[in-house]
């Protein structure tokens, strides 16, 4: 009877730890796509004093620190973005949250997951955008790792959407 308790027990622990593995990995993703967003939010998008509209078209957020030129800024995305890493669109995180940049359609050495972007004007507004960040765990997953959780995508991913609005200086 001790034996049959154990047994129970340490099946009991084995699913817990690999529980708590997939939520630590679902709740780094959300942080992931949290700096992702904060990051699109924060890049201009407005008007000037004279009333001409501004966007930031230019500024690399691939990288970290952010370069001011050579990227795509807010720039409307291509389509197909969330669904393959397209460069200027994507970017790749070490385990440790370190950017590893994004040039690079394939994810470099070290990459542990994977940030997407999507940049859309609102088709009923020309001054609001609606972006999108997808954020998954890279590399092969075992095949229990790609079951569909809560909300339709797999417990190692995290999304956010989110409406930025052009406004007045």
């Amino acid at each position: 009877m001790l034996s049959v308790a154990v047994s129970g027990l340490a099946h009991l622990l084995t699913v817990a730890a690999y529980t708590n593995m997939r939520a630590r990995a679902t709740t780094y993703a959300a942080v992931l796509a949290q700096q992702k967003m904060e990051q699109l939010r924060g890049l201009a998008y407005g008007f000037d004093p004279g009333g001409g509209a501004v966007t930031d078209v230019d500024t690399d957020i691939t990288v970290q620190p952010e370069w001011p030129r050579g990227g795509a800024g807010l720039q409307p995305s291509p389509p197909g973005v969330l669904a393959a890493d397209t460069p200027g669109y994507v970017d790749y995180v070490d385990g440790k949250g370190a950017s590893l940049g994004g040039a690079a359609a394939v994810p470099p050495p070290g990459t542990a997951y994977i940030r997407r972007w999507s940049v859309q004007p609102l088709p009923s507004s020309a001054n609001t955008l609606v972006l999108q960040v997808l954020v998954m765990r890279a590399g092969p997953r075992r095949a229990a790792d790609n079951r569909i959780g809560p909300g339709g995508r797999p417990a190692d991913q995290a999304m956010l959407v989110s409406v930025k609005t052009r406004k007045g200086s």
